[in-house]
């Protein structure tokens, strides 16, 4: 061969090596997982494989596992397949409230798969226990639930309000992530907010639960807040540590919680239980303290 064509070829050579890797690289930017934590891309990765290969029990237990560090990518896909009845047990119901945790945290796909379609509120029993927490030191930290790129967005006095929140509620044995969830979803941190129902302050007090907890004057932030935690505190214990049941019942009271032995069958009451799933998206508290989980993935 002569050693211009020898050249030649190598440098054709290297020109395609350099645009497949171009084009991968383009792939990578573009992929669903781009910006998640190599964890959780690392799973939706792997159930994206299985999915495409028809292996569907392995997909949902990659996106559920994905879904409980609070990936709404995982919770789009996991949706997906419960409506479709691939790898688990079909349920609409489920499929449609995971897709609509996934569209209030602005996933596209999620918005545009759900319609206008409405089920009864249910998640799937893979969601349920403690919420894990990534060892690799990429824990969600509180960002999220404060800064969600919506037109309720918090800045300035009202970011103050919330790094209270977030001191106070390890003092009344909370979850910062919940407590704030509660406090953006009551009055997105604004201490002088008064509902038509007469609640009052940061976390929405109404007047009997502001005596019961001892709180004085419901607009001074600090007051209301220790008053919201303590009350918070009081449902957890009560509805033992279950998210959904504790979030209804500060919307609607535990009363009508335990008349309908769950969720109330309220509009405003449902939505408010998908708000803060949407900020705080486990089934179970984690108390402060209880440590750590590691991330693992099971088979089927």
């Amino acid at each position: 061969m002569r050693p211009f064509a020898c050249v030649l070829r190598i440098l054709i050579a290297g020109l395609a090596a350099s645009l497949a890797c171009g084009s991968v690289y383009a792939q990578a930017q573009r992929s669903p997982w781009h910006g998640e934590p190599p964890a959780i891309a690392r799973l939706l990765q792997e159930g994206d494989r299985a999915e495409r290969g028809g292996q569907f029990s392995t997909a949902a237990n990659r996106y559920c596992t994905a879904a409980r560090f609070g990936s709404t990518e995982a919770q789009f896909r996991l949706g997906r397949l419960y409506r479709a009845g691939r790898g688990v047990r079909r349920d609409a119901a489920i499929g449609t409230t995971l897709l609509t945790v996934a569209a209030q945290q602005g996933h596209a796909k999620a918005r545009s798969a759900l319609g206008d379609v409405r089920h009864p509120f249910m998640l799937p029993a893979c969601l349920s226990g403690e919420r894990p927490v990534l060892r690799a030191g990429i824990a969600a930290d509180l960002g999220p639930v404060v800064d969600r790129g919506d037109p309720g967005d918090v800045s300035g006095e009202r970011r103050q309000h919330a790094q209270l929140v977030a001191r106070l509620a390890p003092q009344f044995d909370v979850d910062p992530r919940f407590a704030l969830a509660i406090a953006r979803t009551e009055s997105n941190f604004d201490p002088l907010a008064r509902s038509p129902k007469n609640a009052q302050g940061l976390m929405q007090l109404i007047p009997d639960t502001a005596e019961r907890f001892g709180v004085r004057d419901a607009f001074d932030p600090e007051q209301n807040v220790r008053g919201g935690l303590a009350y918070l505190r009081w449902l957890l214990r009560r509805f033992d540590g279950d998210v959904v049941l504790t979030a209804a019942a500060y919307n609607a009271g535990e009363g009508a919680v335990a008349r309908h032995g769950g969720v109330p069958p309220y509009a405003e009451t449902q939505e408010y239980v998908r708000r803060i799933l949407s900020f705080y998206p486990s089934a179970r508290h984690v108390f402060p303290g209880d440590g750590a989980l590691a991330l693992a993935t099971t088979g089927d």
